[in-house]
């Protein structure tokens, strides 16, 4: 089921989540509506607390218009190594109508779950080593703007705070 996405500057956001102990069947339930609500976006990634789940569960598919989907589950997912890096500009469902060169790691090793419990190693560069640091972000309370410079920062703030008084 397609759920609403939280959007800056909901405090629900900026919660760390807690670890999934159990794959059951709501966290598989979760998965798919997560995957839903990416798709419907549309979106490359989402993580649990953009729907105000504040669980260590993400979703990822970088595959393009024209390709089959490739959906990327990862519960508990940590980056046990990164290197490189890359300066790539990023936007993010919680924070429409904004994007901004973000600085990241250009590789990143990632340890999580799927979704029958297996623990799984990706090896990703690029655009899909961008949309795991986002959204492992997410978990953990980091939206991609936190990661601009004070300058920057405050002038998306501004931007965003115009915006909502221009929606009242």
């Amino acid at each position: 089921m397609i759920q609403t996405i939280l959007t800056y500057p909901n405090p629900e956001l900026k919660k760390k989540s807690a670890s999934v102990t159990i794959i059951t069947d709501s966290v598989r339930e979760l998965v798919r509506d997560m995957a839903d609500t990416m798709y419907d976006a549309p979106g490359i990634g989402l993580a649990a607390p953009q729907i105000g789940v504040h669980q260590r569960v993400i979703v990822i598919d970088i595959s393009g218009k024209n390709e089959p989907p490739d959906l990327i589950v990862a519960i508990n997912p940590i980056i046990v190594h990164g290197e490189g890096e890359t300066y790539e500009e990023e936007g993010c469902l919680s924070v429409p109508d904004y994007a901004a060169n973000v600085r990241r790691h250009a590789s990143v090793v990632v340890k999580a779950l799927d979704i029958d419990g297996v623990e799984r190693t990706w090896k990703a560069e690029d655009l899909l080593a961008i949309a795991f640091q986002h959204e492992i972000d997410h978990l953990d309370g980091i939206l991609f703007v936190d990661h601009l410079s004070s300058l920057k920062r405050e002038i998306f703030q501004r931007k965003a705070r115009k915006a909502a008084e221009d929606k009242r």
